[in-house]
């Protein structure tokens, strides 16, 4: 397998995943600053020119987090990313779509991209602010879903790393403060040997 990923990017979440499976991959870092996504030789292979990205050992390729994170778990049932049954299952997905379509693509997209959402650059801080509205919204979401339990579906999943990520760029990156079901949880998963080896290799530890 090869990921295509960015230090730091969403698709932390995904390399994570890797490392917690234990099989050979890739890693194949994508400059976004300097445009690599767009360039043809990564176009050919992903034309959404996005990460995380990842090709199979069929030389497929499997876009987007939740689908990548689904499959890797699905595919490898000894790692123990999946849980066990529908409801476990649906609680995992739900939680992974809502890191991602929600406390991601609306809430920390209008934080870091205002002129994708604003009419106007005089627009931009409103548009900040809703996006960091929309975020902290979702982390007390998150805070109560992990009420009463140590991961999101019940035992460790797939759907912890969506929530690690977004964590990671709130705590990290913008050094607020998390609620406390979910510093606990973050707190969980940078304690992970998986988590660290990713965070050593994209040069963030």
């Amino acid at each position: 397998m090869k990921l295509y990923y960015s230090p730091g990017a969403c698709s932390i979440g995904i390399h994570v995943l890797l490392e917690e499976i234990g099989k050979p991959y890739e890693a194949v870092l994508l400059n976004l600053r300097e445009g690599a996504q767009f360039q043809p030789d990564f176009v050919g292979i992903n034309p959404k020119s996005k990460v995380p990205t990842l090709v199979r050992d069929d030389g497929t390729a499997l876009t987007e987090y939740p689908a990548i994170a689904f499959w890797l778990a699905a595919t490898n049932p000894e790692a123990g990313l999946m849980p066990a049954g529908a409801e476990g299952q649906a609680r995992a997905i739900e939680a992974t779509d809502y890191a991602v379509s929600t406390m991601h693509m609306q809430g920390f997209s209008r934080m870091f991209r205002p002129a994708n959402f604003a009419p106007s650059e005089g627009d931009a801080e409103a548009v900040k602010a809703r996006g960091k509205e929309i975020f902290a919204k979702g982390l007390a979401n998150m805070d109560k879903a992990l009420s009463g339990k140590e991961w999101l579906a019940g035992s460790y999943s797939f759907a912890d790393s969506a929530l690690f990520y977004v964590s990671f760029w709130w705590a990290a990156r913008l050094n607020q403060d998390l609620p406390a079901n979910v510093a606990a949880h973050y707190a969980r998963m940078n304690a992970r040997p998986a988590v660290q080896r990713t965070l050593k290799a994209e040069g963030l530890a």
